[in-house]
């Protein structure tokens, strides 16, 4: 008996939605999201806190529970703003709406400035990595840089990944950049720094969901969550003569 070859045509491209947005390129797997994820990627972050820095200063963080409820309180206010961003970007909404809407929900221009310096180093390590017409549209547009969470989104979407892929990896970064800055900041075990990041992952879950869904609906949906004492450390974070981070 000869055994009958079989073949399996590929499978056809997602179509474009039809609004007339480019359609998401091939789903790229986990293993593309880890890589964006990695601390290691030379995105710029590990310059930055997430505000931990004057949080230690003003002694509102001094020990593991400190880090703890900072990293909370981030997360569902500036993390979860910058999920909704990263998430409408990689569902392929116009990333101008974005930028203006990441403006309007970051009253700091400390903030602002950082956003958009991040948002550059994390243009330059996306384009080497994935190229796509997508970021490299985004670069002339924005030569001077667009918001983090807006490149993140664009950067996932070049990777094959999706919104809700986006919106992890932002509440992720809105609370690992934190807890890897304690770590030098107070002398902290990183046990214990990872540890309050193991318990947080509910609640990363959870507020990325939001994000993701959120960012479907595009600009007009998006949360805009608020952490005024953020803003307002922030500005004087920026004046002081000698800082271990940048922000």
């Amino acid at each position: 008996m000869t055994a009958l070859a079989t073949t399996t045509a590929p499978a056809a491209p997602p179509p474009a939605p039809a609004d007339g947005r480019p359609g998401p390129r091939p789903a790229a797997g986990r293993a593309a999201l880890l890589v964006l994820a990695d601390g290691r990627f030379p995105a710029g972050g590990h310059a930055h806190s997430g505000g931990v820095e004057a949080a230690v200063a003003a002694g509102r963080v001094r020990d593991a529970a400190g880090l703890a409820a900072f990293c909370s309180g981030r997360l569902h206010t500036a993390g979860l703003t910058a999920a909704g961003l990263a998430a409408a970007a990689a569902h392929g909404h116009d990333p101008a709406l974005l930028d203006a809407a990441a403006d309007a929900r970051t009253p700091s221009p400390a903030l602002r400035t950082a956003a958009r310096r991040l948002g550059r180093q994390l243009l330059r390590a996306a384009r080497a990595t994935w190229p796509a017409p997508e970021l490299d549209a985004l670069a002339a547009a924005f030569p001077r840089g667009a918001h983090q969470p807006v490149v993140l989104g664009t950067t996932a979407r070049a990777a094959g990944l999706g919104p809700e892929d986006a919106a992890h990896c932002a509440v992720y970064e809105a609370v690992s950049g934190p807890a890897t800055a304690a770590v030098r900041l107070l002398g902290l075990d990183p046990f214990q720094a990872s540890a309050v990041l193991a318990r947080l992952a509910p609640e990363l879950d959870e507020v990325a969901a939001r994000a993701a869904a959120a960012g479907r609906q595009g600009p007009e949906a998006l949360p805009a969550a608020s952490a005024p004492l953020l803003e307002i450390t922030a500005e004087d974070h920026a004046s002081w003569p000698v800082r271990l981070f940048a922000s």
